[in-house]
């Protein structure tokens, strides 16, 4: 009887060992279990680009990419959660191997870090309340009192901005609540990201002005002289390529893709 006891113990210890062996390996987005993991920093304020569920699962048009592009790329991603003004800084120091975080391309980032090929084409724009008919364009915005996110580009073309009074916050819900509360009179930050909150029923009270202030692109960075970045590059091809990309960007936003450059 002890004998037979012990013949049970020993199966359901090789099947318990089997499944988590089984549930290990579909963490990855690979099936490679040699494969080097990459940590990748990402905000996840940044709706639709980054969003954690109540679960503290990420999901979002970046994410998707990413774990996508980690497929195609035989690597892994290990997903660390930073504040968007802390990521250029991680990546300098080299506590990440990357960043995906809705981060354009920009000079003034390519004297310090390194970024991928542009993988969307993106631009900032004016968020106002609803009853607002002053705020049009750019001339509108002198002498306002203007919400930013600290660190993103929104901020430093804010700075451009004629006598603006300018409020930075670490997040779009914060800087869209001042909005609300009527402590500013605008937002400048990510068209797209805004009209997907708007259009979603999370903004109540916001509208978009007509026209973009700035065209820019995406990039996914990473320090300086990155053994990761080619094979990131090769991944953004080869899903645009195979039609993966467009399958990303249509769940997301539910329109065509626009062309996208090389480099």
């Amino acid at each position: 009887m002890k004998l037979f006891n012990l013949k049970w113990q020993q199966l359901i210890l090789s099947l318990g060992c089997l499944l988590l062996i089984i549930g290990c390996k579909s963490f990855y987005p690979t099936n490679n279990p040699d494969a080097i993991p990459l940590r990748v920093a990402t905000d996840p304020t940044f709706v639709p680009f980054e969003i954690q569920k109540a679960s503290g699962d990420l999901e979002g048009f970046d994410i998707d990419l990413m774990n996508a592009i980690a497929k195609v790329a035989d690597f892994t991603v290990q997903f660390e959660s930073l504040p968007f003004d802390g990521t250029i800084s991680s990546l300098q120091a080299k506590r990440v191997d990357a960043a995906i975080s809705g981060i354009t391309i920009t000079a003034e980032r390519l004297k310090t870090i390194a970024f991928s090929r542009p993988y969307f084409k993106a631009g900032l724009a004016i968020a106002v309340r609803e009853d607002n008919q002053n705020i049009k364009d750019f001339n509108s915005l002198k002498g306002k009192k203007i919400a930013v996110q600290i660190g993103s580009t929104g901020a430093d073309f804010a700075k451009t901005i004629p006598n603006a009074k300018i409020s930075t916050f670490n997040s779009g819900p914060e800087f869209f609540q001042d909005l609300l509360n009527g402590n500013v009179d605008a937002v400048v930050s990510d068209a797209f990201a805004t009209l997907y909150a708007i259009k979603n029923g999370k903004l109540k009270g916001i509208r978009v002005v007509t026209n973009l202030l700035t065209e820019e692109y995406y990039g996914i960075a990473t320090p300086k002289d990155s053994p990761h970045l080619d094979a990131i590059n090769k991944g953004i091809a080869t899903l645009l390529s195979n039609g993966t990309y467009k399958q990303i960007y249509q769940k997301w936003f539910n329109a065509e893709p626009p062309q996208l450059p090389d480099s």
